[in-house]
This record gives C-alpha cells, structure tokens and sequence, in this order.
C-alpha cells in the first residue's frame, strides 16, 4: 500500500474520529441540557408562587428540549419571538393557562399586563353597544313605525286609524314608508282628514235626522 493511500486512510479515520467525539459531545450536552430543564420544570410546579415562566432565548435544539420535558410534566409551553435569535420558551401551569388575547400580547413582542387587558376589553364592549345603539337610531329615522292603526288611534279612533292604514297599504307594500317620502306623509294626513270629515258629517246628519223626527 502507497504512502499517498495510507494517508488518506489516515486522514479519513482522524475525521471519523473527531466526528464521533462531537456527535457524543453534543449527546452529553443535550442529556445535561434535558436534566437541567427537569430540575428548573420540577421546582416551577412545586412553587405555588408562580403561575408562569420565561426564560431567556435559547437555540431550536434546546427549546425543543424544553418543550418535550413541559408537554411530560403536564405543562403548557409556547414559543414567542419575532427571529430565530430572539424566540424563547414560556411555561404555563394547566390551571393557568393563558387566554387568546395574551398569546397575542406575546406574539406582538408586549408585556401582558391583567389590568390594562380588561380595560381594553371594556372600551371594546362599550364602543360595540355604542355602535349598535347609533345603529338601531339610524333605522328607526329611516324607518317611522309602520303600525298607523296604533300611532293615530288617540287622534281619531282605533276605526278610523284602521281604515287610514289600508288606505296606504299600496304606499307600504314592502313594510316600510320612508320618512324622506313627503308625498305619502301628505297622503296619510289627507286620509285622516278625510275620515274626521266623514264621521263629523255623519254625525250632524245624524243630528239633523233626530231633530226632523222630534
């Protein structure tokens, strides 16, 4: 065998040799990695001071650690972290676990602050209330109360306010006489006159009647 060839050999052994003891390196430091988590996981769960726990960002390799001794532990783990440089791992004990609006907090890169959250939370459900009272005024301007008989049955009577709503049935036909319509607001009251005349004719007809017979 040439000396070129057993130079290789050589070479190539070296190389098996160095990668080998890397590879158990790495084995040793993830083993001494994994039982550093157990101990700092263990003491988290038997602190009853603590609801949650962050740590500082760490490789894919050592979160992953991290996560898989949570997940036995019956921990709730998240990753947060806009880069691979900055992403940490944040533990949560089952009882507390966090809501959706914390995990968005914690995504954005914010501090979740309890106090500041239910503030939000109440501005949003006072502007919703809000947005559907000016919602509901809206359509009531649009659209007046459609029921006649009942919004003029005090001025003329419950008779007389039935025979002015059928006599807009064609205006209404679809439920709803705008306001902006000044004509059928004219017709309405042209009705309602219209029948107050009537009935005043009858009854000084009626009146008149009574007095021939007497």
């Amino acid at each position: 065998m040439s000396k070129h060839i057993k130079n290789q050999l050589l070479f190539f052994e070296e190389q098996a040799a160095r990668l080998k003891k890397m590879e158990e390196e790495e084995k040793r430091k993830k083993a001494e990695f994994r039982k550093k988590m157990e101990k700092e996981v263990s003491d988290f769960i038997q602190d009853s001071s603590q609801q949650k726990r962050k740590y500082n960002p760490m490789g894919k390799i050592e979160r992953s650690i991290l996560h898989d001794v949570a997940e036995v532990a019956g921990l709730t783990s998240f990753s947060f972290g806009e880069d691979e440089e900055s992403r940490y791992v944040m533990l949560f004990k089952k009882e507390f676990a966090p809501s959706d609006e914390e995990l968005e907090a914690y995504r954005k890169g914010e501090e979740w602050d309890p106090k500041l959250a239910e503030q939000r939370r109440r501005l949003k459900e006072q502007a919703a209330l809000e947005e559907a009272a000016s919602s509901q005024t809206e359509k009531s301007q649009i659209c007046p109360n459609s029921n006649y008989r009942d919004k003029y049955s005090h001025l003329i009577g419950t008779s007389a306010a039935k025979d002015a709503a059928h006599t807009l049935e064609a205006n209404r036909a679809y439920g709803c006489v705008p306001v902006a319509n000044k004509r059928d607001t004219r017709s309405i009251e042209e009705a309602m006159n219209a029948i107050r005349a009537k009935k005043r004719q009858k009854r000084e007809d009626d009146t008149g009647a009574h007095g021939s017979s007497s």
